[in-house]
């Protein structure tokens, strides 16, 4: 009896941590950190640098009510302007093209005799983009460009730029936490950590959704609740991320996160411009991050009539559940087992 209460105490403090650090030569101790934070920066450099050095757009989506020749010689101007810049689709009237600038189904919508729609929305660097790119256009056609803007920025956020800060830095919260979280408590069980996960996303995204809210800056003036929940979703998704590339490849793994999260993700969020401007190699990434995923559904949801939200609240949940179920089979299953197997088959579920 005491034998088996004994395992079962085992069982349910289970050092819970990442791959014990072996002792390092001096070699190796003087070494190690300067590759692994010199490589750190490079890839940082590199990819930022990559992305926004020269930022131009790739078949940015922009619309238009003209039809015959006169598309025809519109999409001829665009490509002269900027070859390769834009994706040109066809509205039937003004309303539809209004609607479509809106809901962020394009970028501009252009409604011939000079006229252009456009979002301050999107930020300084769309804007400068199509008033550019439709300005020639309309100097062709012997007119002056005239533009109205129907998804203005909001008040706290002329820029464009407030999302981006603001995902990133729950994005290094998030990083941080899944670090954090078993430096502080290595030996926690499973159940109490996914409660501290899901505490850090729910309070993360109160914070942030009420500083850059209308209760804040009014940066992201959104409806409060929705803000919250994606923005929760996004930085839970973050920390359990960060928790299974440390808890599967050690302390490489903290520098694995940093270089798919904070550097990856979020230089492909969406944040500083849209996706079209990033190049080809980086533009996925856009779609499939927490970072770009999250950040695409804060700015639908407080200008583009909810534009990627649907799509935040699958995919988000699917990198948190993912996430946790892989530490479930790391801290839990995989020790229950082989521990359940000596037990004479009685296997007490430790952590869960």
């Amino acid at each position: 009896m005491s034998q088996r209460v004994s395992t079962r105490q085992h069982h349910q403090h289970a050092l819970d941590v990442a791959h014990p650090p072996s002792r390092p030569g001096t070699s190796r101790a003087v070494l190690l950190p300067v590759a692994v934070v010199l490589l750190i920066g490079t890839v940082f450099v590199s990819v930022y640098l990559a992305a926004f050095h020269a930022p131009r757009p790739h078949q940015l989506r922009v619309g238009t009510t003209e039809i015959g020749t006169h598309q025809v010689h519109l999409r001829q101007d665009l490509a002269r302007v900027v070859p390769g810049g834009f994706t040109l689709e066809t509205y039937p009237d003004e309303s539809a093209a209004r609607r479509a600038v809106q809901d962020r189904s394009v970028y501009a919508a252009y409604l011939g005799k000079g006229d252009l729609l456009y979002g301050s929305a999107n930020g300084a660097a769309v804007t400068a983009t199509v008033t550019t790119a439709f300005g020639s256009v309309a100097r062709a056609e012997h007119r002056h460009l005239s533009v109205e803007d129907v998804a203005p920025a909001s008040a706290g956020d002329t820029r464009g730029l407030s999302v981006f800060y603001a995902a990133f830095g729950l994005v290094l919260a998030g990083y941080l936490f899944g670090m954090t979280t078993y430096q502080v408590a290595p030996r926690l069980q499973y159940r109490w950590r996914m409660a501290s996960l899901a505490l850090f996303g729910v309070v993360g995204g109160v914070l942030i959704a009420a500083i850059a809210g209308s209760t804040g800056f009014g940066a992201l003036p959104g409806p409060f609740l929705p803000l919250v929940v994606v923005i929760a979703l996004m930085g839970a998704a973050v920390g359990a991320t960060t928790m299974v590339l440390l808890r599967l490849f050690g302390s490489a793994g903290v520098s694995l996160a940093s270089i798919l999260l904070l550097i990856l993700g979020n230089s492909s969020s969406g944040g500083i411009m849209p996706a079209a401007y990033l190049p080809p190699w980086l533009r996925p990434l856009s779609e499939i991050l927490p970072v770009g995923v999250g950040v695409r559904a804060m700015q639908g949801l407080s200008g583009f009539q909810d534009d990627g939200l649907s799509r935040a609240l699958v995919i988000l949940p699917l990198w948190v559940l993912g996430a946790a179920a892989v530490l479930y089979l790391k801290d839990v299953f995989r020790r229950e087992a082989p521990s359940g197997a000596r037990d004479l088959g009685e296997s007490q579920p430790a952590a869960a």
